[in-house]
């Protein structure tokens, strides 16, 4: 098991070192000039000798492989450097943004992995009745309701339902505020995003675990457990469940990677500050360092819940490990 842990850890290294070479490369081949931006913005008109300061001045002028050797040791010392658009330090424009994100891609994971695993079994154990109908359909109603639509919907359903009662709409907090500093005004901001995000979360990794569940129990070593006399639900949650979890988890960690950095359009809905949100200015403002820099941060998310699922899998499945 130790020599499985390691193995995938060390895995890690090369995987960010490939990527952050990519995401380099790539923000580089990509036309555009930030100087251009920020000299001409206003109309206004400059000279080469200010558009070569500039160059020089964001470091842009040097030889690539010295850029990428600078990103990389930046990488590995979290200094990512300092915004070409605001002159601000990256890491205090990530920190500022990234919690928020985080916060509400938590809470629509565990939302979504507490109604999916449960009504997805009771789906496949149920399956061609009602129940089975049922959960079916609200599985399939999450998957072709598009999240912003289903964030629009909620927020009018709020006013209107707050308006009824209390006799005036109530609406979020705008400014955000960690869950430990005041609990109940951090919940009312993220709650709402993340039971819209978590429903079509769900909805995938409902699907998921019906379709796990009902090909786990046709397997010959189920029919083999019944045939022992073993309790159903010993059957179901020790054997069938188990082996159904794999699919899901893989689903599960690669939604979750996606929360972190592709709610751009839910962040803007809900007037969220986030890690998305940050990554469009960024682009349309050409600031390479801060691009390539979430870029990273998103890339490590979806690198390290990749690694939580290769361990997961180990636990699930005893026979990974031991080949």
């Amino acid at each position: 098991m130790y020599r499985y842990i390691i193995s995938r850890i060390l895995l890690v290294f090369p995987t960010l070192i490939g990527a952050a070479a990519l995401v380099f490369l790539l923000m580089r081949l990509v036309p555009g000039d930030i100087c251009l931006v920020r000299l001409g913005s206003g109309g206004t008109s400059f000279t080469q000798a200010s558009l070569a300061t500039c160059h020089a001045e964001i470091g842009i002028d040097r030889p690539w492989i010295l850029q990428f050797l600078d990103f990389l040791w930046g990488l590995a010392r979290l200094d990512f450097g300092k915004s070409m658009w605001s002159g601000k330090p990256v890491i205090v424009e990530i920190a500022t943004r990234f919690p928020i994100s985080l916060e509400v891609a938590v809470m629509a994971t565990v939302i979504a992995v507490v109604i999916a695993i449960p009504l997805g079994t009771i789906s496949a154990l149920k399956q061609n009745t009602w129940v089975d109908l049922l959960v079916r359909t609200f599985s399939i109603a999450g998957l072709a309701t598009p999240a912003f639509w289903l964030g629009i919907v909620s927020i009018l359903i709020v006013l209107d339902v707050t308006q009824a009662v209390f006799g005036h709409p109530w609406m979020p907090p705008i400014d955000y505020v960690p869950l430990w500093q005041d609990p109940i005004r951090n919940l009312s901001i993220v709650m709402l995003p993340a039971l819209t995000i978590g429903y079509r979360y769900a909805a995938v990794s409902m699907r998921m675990t019906r379709s796990a569940m009902l090909e786990v129990l046709r397997e010959d070593y189920i029919r083999t457990a019944r045939a022992k006399g073993l309790i159903r639900r010993l059957i179901i949650n020790r054997h069938a469940l188990k082996n159904a979890l794999l699919p899901v988890v893989t689903v599960i960690g690669i939604e979750f990677a996606f929360l972190i950095g592709g709610l751009v359009v839910t962040e803007q809905v809900f007037n969220l500050n986030g890690i998305g949100r940050l990554m469009v200015l960024s682009v349309q403002n050409q600031d390479y360092t801060l691009t390539q820099a979430l870029v990273m941060v998103v890339v490590t998310i979806a690198v390290l819940s990749n690694l939580v699922v290769d361990l997961l899998y180990a636990w699930l499945d005893p026979r990974i490990r031991l080949a």
